[in-house]
């Protein structure tokens, strides 16, 4: 029983320091959530058809769009092209204010850049 917890130990022991070693994939920040993923992939795949290739293409976009935008400022620009389509008299500042304009531009710009590198 002795030498299993002392195996044990010294397996834990050099666990703990491999991952502290510098050799570690250093991954992109992820800071949008699974919810919105999945949401921009299945609304992908309903434009995109519902095929495995869909699953992989729309995937792959959604990460592009990742890498190129923060979750906050796409959030804004979905936001505001949500707006944009719900229409009515109060709408007319999303259409013309510079800034809004400028959201949304970037979204669709990380969008074509998605669809370039993944479709």
């Amino acid at each position: 029983m002795m030498r299993r917890s002392l195996v044990f130990a010294v397996a834990l022991m050099g666990g703990c320091a491999w991952s502290t070693m510098g050799s570690a994939v250093e991954l992109p920040e992820n800071d949008y959530p699974t919810s919105a993923r999945a949401d921009y992939v299945f609304a992908c795949m309903q434009t995109n058809g519902r095929t495995r290739e869909a699953l992989e293409k729309c995937s792959c976009s959604i990460d592009q769009i990742a890498a190129l935008l923060p979750y906050d400022k796409y959030e804004e620009a979905e936001t505001i092209m949500s707006v944009r389509q719900k229409g009515g008299e109060n709408v007319s500042m999303f259409n013309s204010y510079a800034p809004y304009l400028e959201m949304v531009k970037n979204l669709k710009r990380a969008q074509v850049e998605a669809e370039l590198r993944c479709f």
